[in-house]
């Protein structure tokens, strides 16, 4: 039985990659800051809570790291953990900077030092492209961040490259373009555009306050995404992969469509709000999955309208 550990494993992606790596038949441990204290919802929600083993591991710590590892031995590790809000990082940028790219960097120090010889998944994000003018980015497209959770994705992405070149580590990145669930939390604004739709639907007088709706992105299905972390690390040589749809709507397309599974015109319900517009933003965002298509034989069956539609009947 093979052994992973999910680090984040209480957020949105680690709950519904414990789930398909429970069905496979691995032995799955999963890391917090405080696991004793942690009630891990999205793990009961998709009903494996009680079928993984948990460890308190704060990767900012390089021991509580190397302790962990010691301890259970992966064959996988998968690191999802970390601030994961762009528009939060701008208030806390150290936070950010520490948690992601400070704790990147203690997994791979840990397992050179220990001499583990785990596979390392490292979380990448689209973000790190920043502006690309439309054109879709690749895995070869320069990296120009704009928030600091880009610049700590950023840093991270560089040392997983580097420790695989220079320490011969299996380490590689998914860079992941927008993938969302029912899982993801409210200050995520696909599940507040999604929530404020029922809870109108449902009689509330409240309006929903957007920032810029004119921007663009690729959004896909969570679910279907952990299978592409999964599928990167069972590959001989490691290398990075870009994991996306392929196609991009604007925000406001998506809004649309959000009141439209609950029979409502958003024109009437959505109101601008120019305080929740962020100092720098990527106004467009596309993606070009070729290489994770061809290599790794993956794509993505579910787009937009497939991934509102489904968070709103779960909603």
């Amino acid at each position: 039985m093979k052994k992973a550990l999910i680090c984040g494993i209480s957020g949105q992606d680690g709950a519904y990659l414990a789930k398909m790596l429970i069905e496979k038949g691995y032995q799955v441990f999963g890391t917090a800051r405080d696991a004793q204290m942690s009630n891990f919802p999205n793990l009961a929600t998709v009903g494996v809570k009680d079928k993984v083993t948990y460890s308190s591991m704060a990767l900012s710590d390089f021991r509580s790291v190397i302790q962990t590892l010691v301890k259970v031995q992966p064959d996988e590790i998968y690191n999802l953990a970390g601030q994961s809000s762009v528009g939060l990082s701008f208030d806390q940028p150290v936070e950010t900077l520490e948690s992601i790219s400070v704790g990147v960097l203690n997994l791979l120090e840990a397992l050179r030092f220990t001499g583990i010889k785990a596979r390392l998944y490292n979380a990448g994000s689209s973000e790190c492209f920043g502006n690309t003018d439309g054109v879709p980015a690749t895995e070869t497209t320069l990296f120009q961040p704009r928030s600091p959770y880009a610049v700590a994705k950023s840093a991270a992405f560089w040392e997983v490259a580097n420790y695989r070149e220079a320490y011969n580590l299996y380490a590689c990145t998914g860079i992941l373009f927008n993938h969302e669930s029912p899982l993801r939390p409210e200050r995520f604004v696909t599940r507040k555009i999604v929530s404020a739709a029922a809870r109108i639907a449902g009689g509330s007088n409240e309006k929903l306050l957007l920032g810029n709706i004119s921007i663009a992105r690729d959004w896909g299905w969570a679910p279907e995404y952990v299978d592409a972390m999964w599928r990167i690390l069972q590959q001989e040589t490691p290398e990075d992969y870009l994991v996306a749809t392929g196609e991009t709507h604007t925000l406001e397309e998506f809004v649309a469509e959000a009141f439209n599974c609950v029979g409502l015109d958003w024109h009437d319900h959505v109101v601008a709000d120019p305080s929740l517009l962020r100092p720098s933003e990527i106004m467009i965002s596309r993606a070009n999955p070729e290489k994770t298509l061809q290599k790794l034989g993956w794509k993505a069956h579910y787009k937009m309208k497939d991934v509102v539609r489904m968070m709103s009947d779960r909603n």
